[in-house]
């Protein structure tokens, strides 16, 4: 089986595919290569992001800018358009 390579960088909205937030589309943070710290602004806040691996998460082609990652409420804003998708 060939593995889809997908940069997921700072920015990059991916949507949980596995834990309490499944379904659920978060802004990455910070990739480390196996792990990525995700947000979502109300529950994960940027001050306190939740540790997910990235075989379970599920990237868009959205990027998000550093002036919408820069406040829980910005994110938050950002991210409401994907809900309705």
């Amino acid at each position: 089986m060939r593995e889809l390579i997908v940069e997921i960088k700072r920015g990059t909205v991916v949507r949980s595919n596995a834990g309490h937030d499944k379904g659920l589309f978060l802004a990455v943070l910070e990739s480390d290569g196996r792990f990525a710290l995700t947000a979502d602004g109300k529950t994960r806040t940027i001050i306190s992001p939740k540790r997910k691996n990235l075989i379970h998460l599920s990237p868009t082609a959205a990027v998000l800018t550093e002036q919408e990652m820069e406040s829980d409420s910005s994110l938050r804003k950002a991210l409401r358009r994907f809900r309705a998708e």
